[in-house]
């Protein structure tokens, strides 16, 4: 647990691409404490204060205005979450911050797709989101779809969330490599996004940050042409922020920007974080809440001294449709009594039949 002051330093910036005619990405930056989400100067520099900060980025999709509404609505309703039961939640914990944050990913995804289905012009409309909350010295990333949070510690990258995307799914299961699914036709693939279903499965990671760390949160209109070598040497090369999220950019719209392209990038100070040490090496990390379970290969890390968290209570509607409950199946007749026993005397008179015709002969 952090002792001293943490100070972040952040900017973000999205950019329509080369190709694009618009632009569907969305991000948002949020002092949850202070209950700012702006680039202000004042959220642009800022003490993490007892309830965190938040960082986001929202990949939308689904045609014309849907990918846009997708991720502005996400990001709204993580935010108005997290900035209202979060802020007003009497456990302020790691373990309740973290569930917070899973929870706030849950429930947009439950409006999303309650308001695709009451408007049949955005229906099958889908976003990814990639959302990290800063608390004390520790970053908690909920992960849906493949926009992706790198962490860049002493000039190198490490990737704290999986692509939930098919070729991630065929690296893992030996088919690909990974080279080789960076150039396959199936990269764009995601397994899951916020929308289309009704429920999600949210990926959630965390990592103890030090000083000096800077968080990088991206699209993959990003991801997807600038390797993660190449992050990792434009973040040492720029220590202004502004300066590295347009140097990212400028990068991938140089080999073509075929997809908007939008980056969160965040650094961490202050006497509150450790310094960085071999014995503190990044990866990839799941976070184990109380009561969940997760594979026995899978690394995880949680904080068992807090005791599972409560019963959420019912967040503040949003300015989104109510969701719409879904037709109900219509239950099968129930069986009459009189037609069993209708079968089993039509039964009975054909086995009466059969015996008479033998006994005649």
């Amino acid at each position: 647990m952090s002792v001293g002051p943490v100070r972040v330093s952040v900017f973000g910036k999205t950019d329509r691409g080369r190709t694009r005619d618009h632009n569907e990405d969305t991000f948002l930056v949020a002092d949850l404490s202070a209950g700012e989400a702006s680039l202000l100067p004042q959220v642009r520099d800022h003490v993490i204060g007892e309830r965190g900060s938040l960082f986001m980025v929202a990949d939308g999709m689904g045609g014309a205005a849907a990918g846009e509404i997708a991720s502005a609505m996400a990001a709204e309703l993580i935010h108005r979450h997290l900035a209202t039961v979060w802020v007003e939640d009497p456990e302020n914990t790691p373990d309740q911050f973290a569930f917070r944050i899973k929870e706030a990913v849950e429930l947009a995804n439950a409006r999303l797709y309650a308001y695709a289905r009451e408007h049949a012009e955005v229906r099958g409309m889908g976003t990814t989101v990639t959302a990290a909350g800063m608390y004390r010295d520790h970053v908690f990333v909920a992960q849906i779809g493949d926009s992706r949070a790198y962490l860049v510690r002493s000039a190198r990258a490490i990737q704290l969330t999986k692509d939930q995307s098919l070729t991630q799914r065929l690296v893992e299961a030996g088919e690909l490599t990974e080279e080789e699914a960076e150039h396959s036709e199936r990269r764009n693939i995601i397994l899951q996004a916020l929308g289309p279903d009704p429920r999600v499965k949210v990926e959630l990671s965390h990592q103890q940050i030090c000083r000096g760390d800077t968080l990088v949160i991206c699209s993959d209109g990003l991801s997807g042409l600038v390797r993660r070598e190449e992050i990792a040497a434009l973040t040492v090369k720029h220590a202004d922020l502004a300066e590295l999220c347009d140097a990212l950019i400028d990068c991938a719209n140089e080999r073509g920007g075929p997809d908007n392209i939008t980056v969160v990038a965040t650094r961490f100070e202050g006497e509150g974080l450790p310094e960085p040490g071999a014995e503190r090496e990044p990866t990839y990390e799941v976070y184990s809440l109380p009561g969940s379970e997760v594979g026995p290969d899978t690394p995880t890390r949680g904080f068992p001294a807090t005791p599972a968290p409560p019963p959420p209570p019912e967040p503040p509607v949003p300015p989104a449709p109510a969701p719409i409950e879904p037709a109900a199946e219509p239950l099968p007749a129930p069986r009459s009594p009189y037609v069993g026993a209708a079968v089993i005397f039509v039964a009975l008179a054909v086995i009466a039949l059969v015996v008479a015709i033998l006994r005649r002969r």
